[in-house]
């Protein structure tokens, strides 16, 4: 068959069924898979030399002919192979361990080029395990390439299977020329090209540019037609709202709106006061004050005789934010997968079980989602079936970087929460040796004796791990603590648990009944403890910045100085580095930026969720080239219709994998 960009990669030779079905632990399901599954290093073999020229030390490639294999039994039960390679300048030995399958490659007299390290091998200077080729030199004499690899599945075979590719199939180039002229960028197969068999190291960069390019630019574009769908195709209820009747209940709220809070609310009274549906993400960092926001909204849609739904992703954290709305003066209705007795007041508080009950709430105008990330696409889908549209909130505390919002949420407006309010202090944070553990824990139970607050201890994992044995684990971690803290009452919370029981260790925490509060991750999202002053974070190196900064967040919303204690067992340079950033910066979306820099997209804690798109080459770090491909989509959309190689490459996803 004719191969494609599209073609199922079992179809390429010498691939097949059982291959392909390897190839799938490297997410490469396709012909553009393989051909985007770039090199991660490159092997540097492209210095050819004399054999007689060879050095110890050396990393060399060598061309001669070879005497044939010879296997060597040693004493130890190693396997040797043995060969001796030769040209016009003279001899030299060579020597592979455990390759007894060489023996049928090579015969006396073959023409090979060698590639690897020179080295003492007893007295004699040998080639020892190099890379091989005879006649083509593809693995040899040239900047080899090296990919990520999977059982089965060696950088040597994906390197003849793409160079296959590279020179039979036909690659269609995506981009218009004026574009490509505008941005410095190479064509398309000139790119895939030099990425895998660059003549310089220096070439890959132009090459990953216009590589990364075409993956920005899909995301980009996508995201700006999914907002045209939605602005085209939803029709909503305008939601008004006097500035007089909105100034009153805010004059009525017992502490003074931030200029953030402000600055949201008039965003969100713009929007929903259009036909258009609100599309829009509420980023707050922990305690700034996102639910009066998402209150004050459900106010303007009450005033309006609609009803309003704010789903939370827990049934802990749904109790909390009714709590919270009905201290301001509104009466809303709490509804969780156990609680089904809906009232008539228009508001509507609860986890997703909400979905379940759409048909029997009248006139839904407005639908609020906090942690908008854990909220799937079907369950998005069915608010979006909702007749007309309700207008649209999602809410996230998760610190998102200015430039990663850039690229996953061009498709929505952003108002930001990023001023605290007034009398919070910032949390003494400290990455604490793990010398001082029983002094920290001594500080501790006097801090909490001395001043009656309360204090979080912080676990990864559940239940103890074979495999990870350092990291401290919660239901282990509580017996322990509990004979540490012997004059103390602690409680223990993770997600195993059932709704009762963590609604009961909440409520004694919450109510002062228990002092320390031992718990997995689960109270990352939401848990409001005024009370707590203290937050410990055990394998604090498994988290990310972000993810250390919401827990951070648990504690100081009182008004007693609060502190957060981090403990690893890694104290490498690079981790030390990292956990240090939160000793001196506060504000989420720094952190965040930093973690980006640090450890990449893929380890950004929540990230995924939130709908990164697959990059495989572009990196969500790469400021420059998110601009370049913004203002490019900008000048592409209106005239798309021009560009149907973009245009069909936009609807497959040519290069990485464009997501819902």
């Amino acid at each position: 068959m004719n191969l494609t960009l599209d073609s199922p990669v079992q179809y390429v030779p010498r691939v097949g069924p059982a291959m392909a079905k390897r190839l799938e632990n490297l997410d490469i399901k396709i012909v553009k898979d393989l051909l985007c599954h770039v090199p991660f290093r490159y092997n540097d073999f492209s210095l050819t030399v004399p054999v007689a020229s060879a050095q110890p030390g050396e990393v060399v490639t060598i061309s001669g002919t070879i005497s044939g294999i010879t296997n060597i039994f040693t004493k130890t039960g190693k396997k040797i192979q043995r060969t001796i390679i030769s040209d016009d300048s003279g001899s030299l030995s060579v020597i592979w361990f455990n390759q007894l399958f060489l023996s049928r490659v090579f015969t006396a007299g073959d023409r090979v080029s060698l590639s690897g390290k020179i080295d003492w091998f007893g007295r004699d200077k040998t080639m020892i395990s190099p890379e091989y080729e005879i006649g083509t030199t593809l693995h040899t004499g040239r900047l080899v390439p090296v990919y990520p690899e999977t059982e089965g599945v060696s950088s040597k075979w994906l390197r003849g299977r793409i160079a296959f590719l590279l020179e039979t199939l036909d690659i269609p180039e995506s981009l218009p020329e004026d574009i490509r002229k505008k941005y410095d960028l190479l064509g398309l197969s000139e790119a895939l090209g030099t990425i895998h068999f660059p003549k310089k190291i220096a070439e890959t960069e132009i090459a990953r540019k216009r590589l990364g390019f075409d993956e920005l630019l899909l995301w980009q574009l996508k995201a700006k037609l999914d907002r045209a769908t939605w602005e085209k195709t939803m029709h909503a209820i305008p939601l008004t709202v006097q500035q007089h009747d909105l100034i009153s209940i805010i004059e009525t709220l017992p502490f003074v709106l931030t200029t953030d809070q402000k600055k949201a609310i008039e965003d969100i009274t713009r929007d929903v006061g259009k036909n258009i549906p609100m599309n829009r993400l509420l980023v707050g960092d922990v305690g700034s004050g996102k639910t009066v926001v998402a209150a004050l909204a459900m106010y303007i849609a009450l005033r309006n005789g609609n009803s309003s739904l704010l789903m939370a992703p827990t049934e802990i954290l749904a109790k909390q934010h009714h709590e919270t709305i009905s201290a301001l003066g509104l009466k809303p209705h709490l509804v969780t997968g156990s609680s089904k007795d809906l009232g008539d007041t228009g508001i509507y508080i609860g986890t997703h079980a909400l979905l379940n009950t759409l048909a029997t709430i009248p006139t839904i105008g407005l639908v609020i989602v906090d942690e908008q990330h854990r909220f799937g696409v079907r369950q998005r889908g069915t608010l979006t079936s909702i007749k007309p549209t309700p207008h649209l909130l999602t809410m996230t505390a998760t610190p998102i970087p200015r430039t990663m919002a850039k690229v996953l949420f061009s498709n929505i407006d952003i108002s930001v929460l990023s001023t605290l309010p007034s009398g919070r202090k910032k949390i003494k944070t400290w990455l604490t040796p793990k010398e001082k553990r029983e002094k920290a824990y001594q500080w501790i139970s006097e801090q909490i004796e001395k001043t009656g607050t309360q204090a979080f201890i912080i676990c990864p994992f559940i239940e103890e791990s074979e495999t990870l044995s350092t990291v401290r684990a919660v239901t282990t971690e509580f017996k322990k603590l509990k004979d540490i803290f012997h004059s103390l009452s602690l409680g223990l919370l993770h997600g195993r648990m059932k709704t009762g029981g963590k609604d009961k260790v909440l409520s004694e925490f919450r109510h002062g009944k228990t002092d320390i509060l031992v718990a997995t991750p689960v109270v990352e999202v939401g848990i409001d403890i005024p009370n707590a002053t203290i937050m410990m974070i055990e394998g604090a190196e498994r988290f990310g910045l972000s993810q250390l900064h919401q827990l951070r967040g648990r504690v100081g919303r009182g008004t007693i100085e609060s502190y957060c204690l981090l403990f690893t067992d890694n104290e490498s340079e690079k981790i030390t580095q990292r956990l240090k950033a939160l000793e001196t910066v506060f504000s989420g979306p720094e952190l965040a930026e930093i973690d980006l820099k640090l450890r990449g997209p893929g380890d950004m804690t929540g990230t995924r969720q939130h709908g990164l798109p697959s990059l495989r080459i572009a990196t969500l770090s790469d400021t420059t080239l998110i601009a370049q491909t913004q203002k490019a989509a900008e000048e592409i959309l209106p005239n798309l219709d021009r560009f149907s190689d973009l245009r069909n490459a936009l609807k497959k996803g040519i290069l990485g994998t464009v997501q819902d």
